[in-house]
């Protein structure tokens, strides 16, 4: 989704422009959103990787080897937070920027909580994110529930007992 949102602004950024600058854009942007992204990833992934490399020397390099080793899980785990909550910051900021009566009730809801004493100017900076995750959980939900209900009605009978 991110990588949407990135291709999105950027689009949007050079709507203007001639058809090559456009389709210059969109392979400069693919490849280093292929390069960048995905190879942070796989980084991160093979971190532990390292860790076991590293630990197997002696000195330093066996200290921090270890401390991957305790420190991969960990990450882990934060980015599959972040990264989810991520998803829908980015997914309901592409909904409510697109569709133009949320993009009106967000910056309702922003200019709303401006008035609020002693906070207001703070809570008017966050209100348009924290508008974006709601939109996005609730697309979130009902694409879930679209989806349960599907499997729903889509499921297959289970199989006789037996095996015949």
């Amino acid at each position: 989704i991110l990588s949407a949102e990135i291709i999105v602004i950027t689009l949007g950024i050079v709507a203007g422009s001639p058809l090559p600058t456009r389709l210059a854009l969109r392979v400069g942007i693919a490849l280093l959103m292929t390069v960048g992204v995905y190879g942070l990833v796989a980084g991160i992934v093979k971190l532990d990787d390292l860790g076991i490399a590293l630990s197997r020397h002696g000195g330093a390099r066996a200290t921090v080897g270890r401390a991957l080793l305790v420190i991969a899980p960990w990450l882990m785990k934060f980015l599959s937070i972040a990264g989810t909550a991520a998803m829908f910051l980015v997914g309901g900021g592409i909904l409510s920027h697109n569709i133009p009566w949320l993009h009106h009730l967000s910056e309702s809801f922003g200019a709303a909580l401006a008035g609020v004493p002693a906070i207001g100017a703070a809570l008017a900076a966050i209100g348009p994110t924290l508008f974006d995750a709601v939109v996005g959980l609730a697309a979130g939900f009902v694409v879930v529930a679209i989806l349960s209900l599907g499997k729903k009605l889509f499921a297959r009978p289970p199989a006789p007992a037996g095996g015949h």
